[in-house]
């Protein structure tokens, strides 16, 4: 692919995007401004963002203690499903038994789920850490094991022939394998970690963007609730595009890869 053209589709890329969200939030702007709406039923973008550049202490002090939770229950997550999917790897019956068991787990209402881990756990950082550890590792865990059998029959059967035992055909055969699986499954998972945490503040804490919106709604201040919300989803976005430089850190080759196929 030329130089020209490679740079301008990835300025399109970004660009896309970006022109499309400008573009509903001008729509936005205008509907509020000429439809009469009150602006504690729809504020206008204008004053969301006024809102929240004034707040912006109190949103900053919120989300801090938000985006711990996630981060911890992701990381969490990472671990347990990287456990897992070993287990499910190593042993057939295992996979038979746990399997369905992964997947009843996300069929788990987090309604449900969000006031049961506070009463369990208490309103500290326990119940959201594992919350967000319970939606996320799902996606990680069954990338995984799809990753492991990526490698491909041919090399498979050189280390059979070669006398390699399990463990290093999957230390130096499957687990590489599995990482461009692992970095999609974390990808799908980090959009989720966020919200989680949000929900889990709602069932149950002291501080956080979900104490901060709850009062927020209960003094019908609806532009500082749609103020949280752009918090989590700049929190979400931020997490989302650290998940690729860490992909680039983790396996450097796959990018190298990527570009010698353009």
């Amino acid at each position: 692919m030329p130089k020209d053209h490679a740079t301008n589709a990835h300025v399109w890329r970004f660009a896309a995007p970006a022109l499309v969200v400008l573009a509903l939030l001008a729509i936005w702007q205008w509907y509020s401004l000429v439809s009469g709406v009150s602006a504690a039923v729809l504020p206008a973008p204008t004053r969301v963002a006024h809102s929240a550049w004034l707040g912006r202490a109190d949103l900053w002090h919120n989300a801090i203690p938000t985006l711990r939770a996630a981060v911890l229950g992701f990381a969490l997550a990472i671990v347990v499903g990287f456990v897992l999917s070993v287990l499910i790897d190593f042993s057939r019956p295992a996979k038979h038994a746990v399997m369905p068991l992964l997947i009843v787990s996300q069929t788990l209402p987090l309604i449900v789920l969000a006031p049961l881990m506070v009463l369990w756990f208490g309103f500290g950082l326990v119940p959201k850490v594992l919350l967000v550890a319970l939606v996320t590792f799902f996606p990680i865990t069954v990338s995984l094991v799809q990753g492991y059998a990526s490698g491909g029959p041919g090399a498979h059967d050189a280390m059979v022939a070669m006398g390699a035992p399990r463990r290093q055909e999957f230390r130096y055969l499957r687990l590489p394998a599995a990482l461009p699986s692992l970095f999609t499954g974390i990808r799908i998972g980090i959009t989720y970690a966020v919200v989680a945490a949000v929900f889990a503040e709602y069932a149950g804490a002291t501080e956080g963007l979900g104490i901060y919106m709850q009062v927020a709604k209960n003094s019908f201040r609806t532009d500082l609730v749609l103020a949280a919300v752009l918090v989590t989803s700049v929190l979400t976005l931020m997490l989302y595009a650290l998940t690729f430089a860490l992909e680039r850190l983790v396996i450097p080759w796959r990018r190298l890869s990527v570009t010698a196929q353009q």
